[in-house]
């Protein structure tokens, strides 16, 4: 049964046509469907499925599921906001760096897509150029914006490769039951084998929820590494540091 207007017309009809198929549609469809069912159900037909149309017309925008995973990163980039005027470069770097990381937090599959890619779109290189840029303009040699960028790594990206296991990440398979009397005996092991690791573990109280390790506060230890490194940024701009006298001085 249609369903009409109060002038009669139905509501398809008053909408008009749907949006013509175009890149930028494809694109952030594809990113909407990593986002609800996981960069792993991602695929041309089923993307296409979401989309109403035949597989093959998805072809006319983007050549294959590389290209469509490179534009997804572009969409991503996208999000991250543009570096803050007149801010001054350490609070410049910091709140792109927390941007970009609210970003890969809204689009969780992003980080393992953005470390598998070999191709630097035209706005990944806008954005690298963009980041390099705010320490240029702070006063930093090239010298130094060289080896800095070398050392801030993923954190650009808003992530950064953890010491602990990343629950968000892929999952192995369940570990076979362990006996109550083995169970109770585990810890006593640990300690007697491993006794630093257990004794940091067991010294701080956590929470469930967090990402980067059983419990860590992982947006506290991911600013707590920034800033150490943003501290030493500073530390070696101040003090005219170049890597020819860093090397000089190492003999």
């Amino acid at each position: 049964m249609w369903v009409t207007t109060g002038t009669g017309e139905d509501d398809s009809a008053a909408r008009g046509p749907p949006d013509p198929l175009n890149r930028d549609r494809v694109l952030h469809a594809a990113v909407a469907l990593a986002d609800d069912a996981g960069i792993e159900s991602l695929s041309m037909r089923r993307l296409a499925q979401e989309l109403g149309v035949v597989p093959m017309a998805l072809y006319k925008h983007v050549a294959n599921k590389e290209e469509l995973l490179d534009g997804m990163v572009d969409v991503v980039v996208g999000e991250i906001d543009p570096p803050v005027p007149d801010a001054g470069w350490r609070s410049a770097v910091r709140l792109r760096v927390l941007s970009a990381r609210r970003a890969l937090q809204r689009h969780r599959w992003a980080r393992q897509v953005v470390e598998s890619r070999t191709n630097k779109t035209p706005a990944v290189l806008d954005y690298m150029d963009s980041f390099t840029g705010m320490f240029l303009a702070g006063g930093f040699s090239v010298d130094l914006t060289h080896h800095v960028m070398h050392a801030i790594g993923g954190r650009m990206w808003g992530f950064t490769q953890e010491l602990f296991d990343d629950p968000a990440g892929p999952k192995t398979e369940a570990p076979a039951e362990v006996p109550p009397a083995a169970r109770a005996a585990m810890p006593r092991q640990m300690a007697g084998r491993y006794p630093n690791i257990v004794a940091f573990a067991t010294s701080m109280t956590h929470d469930g929820g967090a990402v980067v390790g059983h419990g860590c506060d992982d947006q506290f230890e991911f600013e707590f590494a920034l800033d150490l490194l943003l501290d030493g940024f500073e530390r070696l701009h101040e003090q005219g540091w170049t890597s020819k006298q860093a090397k000089l001085e190492r003999g």
